[in-house]
């Protein structure tokens, strides 16, 4: 029996889902295929194999959470700019764990370079510009406010935060205050 509506994307979408329930390791096409009631070999028509669903999975998410962060960025400048940036990627993570794993999926360089990955570059350079900084300075700062924020985002999901008596949200606007600070007081070595 044909399945009518199985498609790439509305796989892709579900993958995305199933990554969310269950964690991103365990998405695969045998998985899809259980959810959607039909076999495997239904889905090889749409998707090459886990590793095309997972890498589908995961430009669908670096998408989404650009269009969540463009949206937030719109008309912000300076610390307002960074810190809706932050947000959206905390509440992103938060709201969608699978998808959030799925983004760290190493890509092809072709894939990577095609990917939505350049425009959350693109607006943390922008977000940059209101402070002022030039290269090689600025490549650093992407780097670093990446690295902030994932590690954060990764060791709050985990539960790393939750031993102490200080408010998670307390330490994450006190991380944001400091890096606005370490930001608009950047200097070069």
């Amino acid at each position: 029996m044909v399945r009518v509506g199985l498609t790439a994307e509305r796989l892709t979408r579900a993958g995305a889902e199933l990554a969310d329930e269950v964690g991103f390791d365990q998405v695969t096409v045998s998985e899809l295929a259980r959810r959607f009631d039909v076999k495997v070999a239904s889905l090889y028509s749409h998707v090459k194999n886990s590793h095309d669903l997972k890498t589908r999975i995961a430009l669908f998410a670096l998408e989404e959470l650009a269009d969540r962060v463009a949206a937030a960025l719109a008309g912000r400048a300076g610390k307002d700019a960074l810190a809706a940036f932050a947000d959206a990627y905390r509440d992103y993570a938060r709201e969608h764990p699978g998808r959030y794993d799925a983004m760290r999926l190493r890509l092809d360089p072709e894939t990577a370079a095609a990917s939505a990955g350049v425009r959350h570059a693109q607006m943390t350079r922008a977000i940059l510009r209101g402070y002022d900084l030039t290269e090689p300075d600025q490549t650093h700062a992407v780097r670093m406010l990446g690295s902030v924020f994932h590690g954060y985002v990764s060791l709050e999901m985990a539960g790393s935060f939750s031993h102490t008596a200080v408010d998670s949200q307390e330490s994450w606007t006190w991380t944001l205050d400091r890096l606005d600070a370490l930001l608009r007081n950047w200097t070069t070595p």
